[in-house]
């Protein structure tokens, strides 16, 4: 029961750092485009 607990703890907390690190992916993909949008707005200028 124990062993089952920790586990289930363990677990839990692994998945709580996968979201943050992609949700941080995200937000540094999202920022890429952002820089690459604002490179061709100037390249067309």
């Amino acid at each position: 029961m124990r062993k089952t607990l920790v586990l289930a703890i363990a677990a839990a907390a692994m998945l709580t750092a996968a979201c943050n690190t992609i949700s941080g992916a995200g937000r540094d993909v999202s920022a890429a485009g952002r820089a690459v949008s604002g490179a061709a707005d100037d390249a067309k200028r």
